[in-house]
């Protein structure tokens, strides 16, 4: 990877880490930041950085050990852990990491070191609320105990004076426990129910002081309560009146949130942004209200603040006790020197802000400009604030009544846009204030960007992306295509394309001079969050809610990296093109190496504590800045492998230019001319004051002068006085010291004589003594010479003995070594015709079952080709069926047609027949009415019984056709009957042959598991004989070693001293007990035996290894046999050796004397052993 990133600057502070203020020395103070913990030197400016846990859900709190090396952190990662850090190492090296052990804890509220850092506490959060105490070097909890049964606890701390006792404060508890018997108890108890202890310090060894939520003070001494007093909020006087309520009564007590104690007194919170001072009285037993310090009012705002109502949330003094610092939970650091206190007149003092101010809610909007080193940010705390990434300095903040959503730098760094809830504005930025220039009617404007040019700027609205040119402020074009919230807009390089995207998965470019859409890209099952351009305008890069980035060129998806289980929330691109950037939902940043990779790599750096926000690279190329919902505005330098900045291409030269009114230059020409003729109004004061302060003082001089030469000339007579003094007092010294010393010559005179006659008698008896002591060692000499002849013949005879001795246990010790060798060939040719007994029984094996496979595989492909062809008749058998169901069903339709014809024949008969009988009537009628000669003569129904003769042959030959059709019936059913039995019995074959083909299956499967475990069993068995040589072979190095150091040690048997050692580290290297083979356990048998072939290999494999358990154990006791007998004849030797010693101490004591060796002037040497 050849860029990366690396924290250069940051600006904020995570208010809700308990304890979040530290002071390291007189200059460095620590706060935490995003996920990280930062070293703020106070003088410099400059900041390192402490990083945090990788994967960590947020920091909970922070303790500085006494000695101020030692810091410890609370974080959330996958369970609650303390990391205690060494400050001294240069890269804040991790010392432990501390965990509840077996008992679950999801947090650590507060924590604490003790005086002397060996031990730490930490307070666990609910429901359980248990406290341990660590002795964190060991990781080893000492104590748990339960505090509290449901109210939270708010602060933990030690005793600075005594390691073992502990302070705990919370929701109606206040506790001081004792560390003894390995156990926490509870040494006094205070009636504190109603009460919600805040915060607490130590004031002594006995003295508590305590703060609550209704602003008492409570100093508890040797377990009782003091004294109480309650501390009054205090009323600012430009919102005295808007802290009443509406009935005229004031609001709630003022909280004590923080006390810290100091030689002189204490300091504690007392309400809103307000800081009491308590000195302590004469007494020494009460304390008294000397000062207040509230923090300032918000810069560049009219009226109230909110910073007027924000609560102080930690209190830290220097070491020097110079400086006092404040934190707020609104995320701000204030400081102030105790020194300026004590001068200042007024009961009232105001706080400075520590660094600069910082945002206190999630900031949504980022931008940078071109000629201008600048950054502008927005955030919902109603504010923009404009930063300067080279000086790390706050330039301008200005907070309104509406939140702010976005805002844009032009790249002339002379105006700003911002997009707010009611409308977007474009302002200017003057030199100490934010002027609205023009508004639009635009509401929560969630993106907004000038063009890189700063002709045009685009504001979106919903979905609509609005362009309006930067000199008429007009609208020049909309650009609608979305059908959801557009979450990113970004101009290219040469203004003349705008790339957005939105929350609808689209992603779409347009051209700024017609408002056309020239390409696209659409993913409906994704919503995008963020889009960046690359340097050529050709590639787009996309993240989105579905964890992944995006290369997208020509309406195609190139290439699609997946973020891991991370959501990447924006993304940008160098100008260079070499390096992508992300922002995560974790609060890490990402580089990227362009082109993307084939797998997915990228850097990772820890950041903030939340979502990345807005992502921006200067237009220098040399810092990232990031944003996040933590409220913190990170600066990091990009950098190449070697740790270097970037190389610029040219040198950038950011201009001075800044804007101000007509009107405030010519306030401002007045104010400098009246504080002109002021400054020379107050110099003339300053001459006129001078010359009478220096006239008093000539006037004092000259007193002055006058004093000191009287008591000069008075301190010159007493110097003569004593003079004279001194000279008759040394007279009378030199006449007594003559006196005595004249005395002192006579004594010693006497002395000597006295001595002279003592030494004479002395030196006489001397003489006498020097004869007698002359003739005692003449008759010493004489014995010493016949003892030595003696024992030099006693020394000769036993050192013969031992020799003989020594040999016949040499020759003892080299038949051993013989017969071992061989029986270790022995073993090794046994070892290796198992080796090829075994490998010829395993290739047996392999080749039977192997043929056994070949035939299952053949019966099994037999099979196959068998189902194959029933199957293929089964089907031809079924499409007959299907066939002849068919014939049936038409027959049956012709069937049902027919006997629908014979009906309407049958009824058209009946019809017939009815208007027949109709007709015989009327006939019948109307041959009555006729005359009688007309009666005789009837009519002729040819016609009529025609048509009824002819119905009746049709109904003849429908009916001949019904039987016909109902025979065919008949004989198809009987035909159908039989092939149905068929297709049953082919079934049930089939069925058969699958549970057959099934049997073949698993037997296969069978014998495949009975192959694989054999050569498992064959590996097994190879790598145990393989230690068994290993084994072998190390004996006979060992055996081979112990022959050399043998012979080592008895070519030293002339030097008893040396053979002795050399005896004692043959001892310590061979005499150790050996190491006994295990015999390994056999493996019970899981599967059922299927055939006699794998118990009879089984029982093989089985009997092997028993004798190979056997041959281990023969060669084992025969080695043991060799140990001992060594150690038999290593003891041999001690005796030996101490039988030798024992002589010589005898012929010493014969002698009367130690130095046996010399005898006038020679040297007695022993003779040789071997």
């Amino acid at each position: 990877m050849s860029t990366a990133v690396a924290q250069s600057h940051v600006f904020g502070l995570r208010a809700a880490v308990k304890n979040n203020l530290l002071f390291l020395d007189e200059q460095t103070i620590i706060f935490p930041c995003g996920n990280n913990c930062v070293r703020y030197n106070i003088d410099t400016k400059q900041q390192k950085f402490i990083p945090g846990t990788e994967r960590s859900q947020g920091m909970q709190a922070l303790a500085l050990s006494a000695d101020r090396r030692y810091l410890a952190v609370s974080e959330r990662v996958e369970k609650a852990t303390i990391s205690v850090v060494d400050l001294h190492q240069e890269q804040n090296r991790r010392r432990r990491v501390l965990t509840g052990g077996e008992n679950p804890v999801e947090e650590f509220v507060c924590m604490a070191f003790s005086p002397d850092s060996k031990f730490l506490i930490g307070q666990a959060g609910g429901p359980d609320w248990t406290l341990f105490l660590w002795m964190w070097e060991k990781k080893k909890v000492l104590a748990t105990v339960k505090t509290s049964n449901s109210g939270p606890v708010h602060q933990v701390s030690f005793n600075p004076q005594d390691n073992t006792q502990i302070c705990v404060a919370g929701s109606g508890v206040f506790k001081i426990f004792s560390y003894a018997a390995e156990s926490l108890k509870q040494l006094k108890t205070f009636k504190t129910d109603s009460h919600n202890f805040l915060c607490h310090t130590w004031l002594s060894a006995e003295q508590v002081l305590a703060g609550t939520q209704s602003g008492q003070l409570m100093l508890f001494e040797s377990g009782r309560l003091r004294w109480e007093i309650g501390v009054t909020p205090v009323l600012r006087a430009a919102s005295s009146s808007e802290e009443r309520g509406a009935d005229g009564s004031r609001s709630a007590p003022p909280q004590i949130s923080s006390i810290v104690a100091y030689s002189n007194g204490f300091a504690c919170s007392a309400g809103p942004g307000t800081v009491c001072l308590f000195e302590r009285t004469e007494n020494e037993e009460h304390y008294r209200r000397s000062k207040d310090i509230e923090v300032p009012p918000g810069a560049f705002t009219s009226g109230s603040s909110i910073s007027d109502q924000q609560e102080i949330s930690s209190l830290v003094l220097s070491p020097s006790e110079e400086t006092l610092v404040a934190s707020t939970d609104l995320g701000q650091l204030y400081s102030i020197h105790l020194s300026l206190v004590e001068l200042h007149k007024t009961a009232r003092v105001e706080f400075e802000f520590l660094s600069q101010s910082f945002h206190h809610n999630i900031i949504t909007g980022l931008s940078t400009c071109i000629r201008k080193p600048l950054i502008a940010t927005s955030s919902l705390d109603c504010s923009v604030r404009i930063w300067n990434f080279e000086t790390h300095v706050l330039e301008m903040t200005k907070e309104f009544p509406e939140e702010a959503y976005s805002v844009a730098l032009h790249p002339s760094g002379l105006y700003v846009l911002v997009g707010f809830s009611d409308k977007l504005r474009l302002m200017t930025l003057l030199m100490d204030d934010m002027t609205v220039f023009k508004e639009f009617p635009i509401r929560s404007c969630r993106e907004c960007t000038f063009s890189h040019g700063g002709h045009l700027f685009a504001a979106v609205n919903g979905n609509v992306i609005i362009l309006f040119s930067t000199t008429t402020l007009e609208d020049v074009r909309s650009l609608k295509g979305h059908n959801e919230k557009v979450r990113g807009v970004v101009f290219s390089a040469d203004d003349s394309r705008l790339v957005s995207c939105g929350m609808d998965g689209a992603v779409y470019e347009w051209n700024t001079l017609s408002g056309a859409l020239e390409t696209d890209s659409v993913l409906k099952t994704s919503s995008y969050t963020g889009v960046a351009v690359s340097p050529d305008g050709k590639t787009f890069f996309a993240v989105a809610t579905d964890c992944a980035l995006r290369e997208i060129q020509d309406c195609q998806i190139l290439r699609e990296m997946p973020s891991g289980d991370v959501v990447c929330t924006t993304v940008a691109v160098s100008r260079s093109g070499r390096a992508i950037f992300m922002g995560t939902s974790a609060g890490s940043v990402r580089v990227v190496r362009y082109p993307l990779p084939i797998q997915n790599q990228w850097l990772e750096f820890q950041a903030h504590a939340a979502p990345v926000t807005k992502m921006v690279i200067t237009f220098d190329e040399q810092f990232l800045l990031s944003v996040s919902e933590d409220a913190s505005l990170f600066i990091w330098r990009i950098i190449d492998q070697e740790e270097q900045g970037l190389k610029r291409e040219k040198e950038l030269i950011y201009s001075e230019e800044t804007l101000i009114t007509k009107s405030e230059l010519e306030e401002k020409n007045k104010l400098i001319l009246e504080l002109s003729r002021r400054v020379e109004e107050l110099e003339e004061d300053k001459k006129s004051q001078l010359s009478l302060q220096q006239a008093e003082y000539r006037k004092k001089i000259a007193e002055l002068s006058e004093t000191f030469l009287q008591q000069i000339t008075s301190l010159n007579h007493d110097k003569e006085v004593l003079k004279k003094e001194k000279h008759t007092q040394r007279g009378a010294h030199a006449a007594a010291l003559l006196e005595i010393s004249k005395k002192q010559q006579k004594e010693l005179e006497d002395i000597e004589s006295a001595n002279i006659q003592k030494l004479m008698l002395e030196y006489e008896k001397y003489q006498e003594l020097h004869e007698k002591l002359h003739r005692i060692e003449r008759e010493h000499e004489q014995q010493l010479r016949r003892s030595e002849e003696s024992k030099s013949r006693e020394l000769t005879e036993m050192m013969e003995a031992y020799e003989a001795k020594l040999e016949e246990k040499l020759t003892l010790l080299k038949q051993c070594q013989s017969e071992s060798q061989q029986r270790v060939r022995e073993f090794e040719e046994y070892i290796r015709q198992q080796e090829e007994d075994a490998d010829s029984e395993i290739l047996q094996i392999a080749s039977k079952y192997e043929f056994n496979l070949r035939a299952e595989k053949e019966d099994n492909s037999r099979l196959k080709v068998e189902l194959q062809t029933r199957t293929k008749q089964f089907q031809e058998l079924q499409r007959d069926i299907e066939s002849r169901n068919l014939e049936n069903e038409k027959l049956k339709q012709e069937l049902h047609k027919l006997q629908a014809v014979i009906r309407s024949l049958e009824g058209d008969i009946q019809g017939l027949k009815i208007t027949i009988q109709g007709r015989d009537g009327i006939i019948q009628n109307k041959v009555s009415d006729l005359p009688g000669d007309l009666i005789s003569v009837p009519p002729e129904p040819e016609a009529t019984e025609k048509d009824i003769i002819q119905l009746k042959k049709e109904n003849n030959v429908l009916k001949k056709k019904e039987e016909v059709t109902n025979y065919q019936t008949e004989h198809m059913q009987e035909q159908i009957e039989p092939k149905q039995k068929e297709i049953e019995e082919l079934n049930e074959q089939i069925q058969e042959m699958k549970g057959e083909l099934e049997e073949f299956l698993k037997s296969n499967t069978q014998l495949e598991l009975n192959i694989a475990e054999l050569s498992l069993k064959l590996k097994a068995k190879d790598k145990e004989m393989h230690r068994e040589s290993v084994k072998a072979q190390s004996t006979g190095v060992l055996l081979q070693r112990f022959r050399a150091d043998l012979l080592k040690c008895v070519e030293s048997i002339q030097e008893p001293k040396k053979l002795k050692e050399s005896v004692r580290e043959l001892h310590k290297c061979y005499a150790q007990p050996s190491d006994t083979g295990e015999k390994e356990p056999e493996d019970p048998d899981t599967l059922q035996e299927h055939s006699r072939q794998r118990e009879h290999y089984e029982k093989i494999i089985s009997t092997l290894k028993n004798q190979l358990s056997r041959d281990a154990k023969i060669f084992q006791a025969s080695k043991l046999k060799l140990m001992k007998e060594h150690v038999a004849l290593s003891k041999e030797l001690s005796a030996l050796r101490e039988e030798l010693q024992s002589c010589r101490s005898s012929i010493n004591a014969r002698a009367g004397r130690t130095d046996w060796k010399h005898e006038s002037g020679r040297t007695t040497k022993l003779p040789p052993l071997l």
